[in-house]
């Protein structure tokens, strides 16, 4: 059979002019899109690389609001002055006082920072750690509340004259409690004059303060400082021993007693030491180190 009959296909063919206002349409549309496409990629900004805040074991909470206010430019007070409303995670022990809840770390700072933002990554990181096993169960076999455990930890924080040392501090702090004893800690004393002496003295010892760990016994109310990590560890498990008294008669060289007549001891050295240092003749053995020291001056 003959093939189908199809119509012969006439093909549509732009003219010469047509060609060209195709041709300037379609340039038209793409710079219409690079146009609207510029500003777009002209508003992409780099990710902003954040600044970082260095918050030090056992600082106190005066120097964490005052590091925040300097890297946030703010006028001194305002970090501090935040707190009151910055709805801080802390336990009810802490009656809103994070004191021992600013976990000492380094911590991301950007524009959108705030004092209360950076205080709540703190108490949120000091909770966390607490709350590891390791110590959370520790604290428990100890009769010890988590807060209790951040107040001992800042005691030894501040008393260790090393980490090697804390394990070892933190009996001396456990036996003390045991006995109903008095602590006796200058760290506690240091905290309550506001200070960071060298030196404690009889008189120091006499003040009327709920710090003032001489004429008061037990924990001291709130903890006196950020404690890291290994603080908080010893806390709840302290190096066996019988120490009852601790002396930093120098750097490095902290000697543990269990008799109080040993101690006085190494504080007439300690005094020894320091006198030769100073070029004055020694003092009589009433002056007493901190930040390493427990026991009544001898």
């Amino acid at each position: 059979m003959p093939p189908a009959y199809r119509p012969p296909q006439r093909h549509s063919r732009l003219t010469r002019r047509g060609r060209l206002v195709l041709l300037f349409t379609a340039l038209l549309g793409i710079g219409l899109g690079v146009t609207f496409l510029a500003p777009l990629l002209s508003r992409t900004e780099a990710p902003e690389q954040p600044r970082h805040l260095l918050i030090p074991e056992g600082w106190r909470a005066a120097q964490v609001y005052a590091a925040i206010d300097k890297e946030l430019r703010l006028p001194a007070g305002s970090t501090s002055s935040a707190v009151a409303t910055a709805g801080l995670p802390l336990p009810a022990e802490a009656k809103g006082n994070p004191e021992g809840y600013l976990f000492p770390a380094t911590y991301p700072v950007t524009s959108k920072s705030t004092p209360a933002t950076l205080l709540a990554t703190m108490v949120r990181t000091a909770n966390q750690k607490l709350a590891t096993k390791a110590v959370a169960d520790g604290g428990r076999a100890h009769g010890m509340t988590p807060y209790q455990t951040a107040t001992l930890a800042s005691i030894i924080e501040a008393e260790a004259d090393n980490p090697a040392d804390m394990g070892r501090v933190a009996r001396v702090v456990h036996n003390r409690l045991a006995r109903s004893m008095p602590l006796q800690m200058d760290s506690t004393l240091n905290y309550a004059l506001n200070r960071t002496s060298v030196d404690t003295r009889i008189r120091d010892t006499r003040i009327d303060h709920p710090f003032n760990t001489y004429e008061r016994q037990g924990l001291p109310p709130t903890p006196i400082d950020s404690p890291g990590l290994q603080a908080m560890a010893a806390a709840v498990a302290p190096t066996p021993g019988d120490w009852l008294f601790f002396v930093t008669v120098k750097p490095g060289d902290t000697r543990f007693s269990v008799t109080y007549e040993e101690h006085r001891r190494h504080v007439a050295e300690f005094n020894r030491l320091r006198a030769a240092a100073s070029g004055t003749p020694a003092a009589p053995p009433t002056g007493r180190p901190a930040p390493a020291q427990a026991g009544p001056p001898a």
